[in-house]
């Protein structure tokens, strides 16, 4: 059975170059099948900055009009991408560099406006996510990198959330496919804390019925809530497990000897 792992670090890895090279020379050197998705990190802001725009955020999320949105496609679809793609090379790992308009590989609708207008945000249609192109790509030896960008089929690229690229990925790859696929999410922290505070209180394993008692007792709040939730999500697709924990421990949370495990 083909086995291929989906791995998305973030901002605290994009915006430390040491890092970033630390993490790439390890995320090369993995075995079988791979994927990578990076977030932008604050490299957008530092642009749009020189460019005299002004970042806009409503409750921690970036609002991205046209201006913005230009300015996230060249960074996040070129600088920061082939940046990576160029590291991995020199690392012996044959990248190629993607958005989701490539090969039509994440179309995606902008999302509608409730109570706040996010702009050109997408949301991502999970059905129509392209794994054959993705499947090809792995077996020509190419390991794909994906940019936080996906396409509305009109025309438009649109800033989407590489947690949910990440997931909907892996889903769209385990879904009736003869595929053994795991998904990493690579963060600053230990793994999912008992106590934010104390890097030793990693949860090992969280499970569906866990995950709500956690909630429930408040051990598990705030931005770790949806980030588990997509976790759950993945593995309720058939996505075998899915590790979260730290940039650094890659080939231990690759290995399952790290972090935290949801099943």
């Amino acid at each position: 059975m083909m086995q291929v792992s989906v791995v998305k670090i973030g901002g605290n890895v994009i915006d430390d170059a040491r890092k970033l090279n630390l993490f790439l020379h390890e995320f090369g050197c993995l075995p079988g099948y791979k994927i990578l998705v990076h977030g932008g990190g604050k490299v957008a802001t530092e642009v749009g900055g020189r460019l005299g725009l002004q970042p806009n955020y409503v409750n921690g999320r970036r609002i991205t009009d046209a201006d913005t949105l230009d300015v996230v496609t060249m960074v996040y679809g070129g600088l920061l991408n082939k940046k990576i793609v160029a590291a991995l090379q020199a690392a012996g790992c044959n990248a190629i560099g993607l958005t989701g308009a490539d090969a039509n590989l994440v179309p995606a609708v902008k999302r509608p406006v409730k109570d706040v207008d996010y702009g050109f945000v997408g949301d991502v249609k999970s059905d129509d996510v392209n794994a054959e192109i993705l499947i090809t790509l792995l077996q020509a030896g190419l390991t794909p990198v994906l940019a936080p960008l996906t396409h509305d089929g009109s025309g438009s690229m649109l800033n989407t959330n590489a947690d949910t690229i990440a997931q909907e990925v892996a889903k769209a790859l385990a879904a009736g496919k003869d595929l053994s696929v795991q998904l990493i999410y690579c963060f600053e922290k230990k793994g999912v804390l008992r106590d934010p505070a104390d890097e030793g209180s990693v949860i090992n394993q969280v499970t569906k019925a866990g995950f709500s008692d956690l909630v429930a007792d408040g051990i598990v709040s705030g931005g770790m809530i949806p980030k588990l939730e997509n976790a759950l999500a993945a593995t309720a697709s058939g996505v075998e497990r899915v590790m979260i924990g730290p940039a650094e421990q890659l080939q231990q949370l690759f290995n399952g000897e790290a972090g935290t495990t949801v099943i």
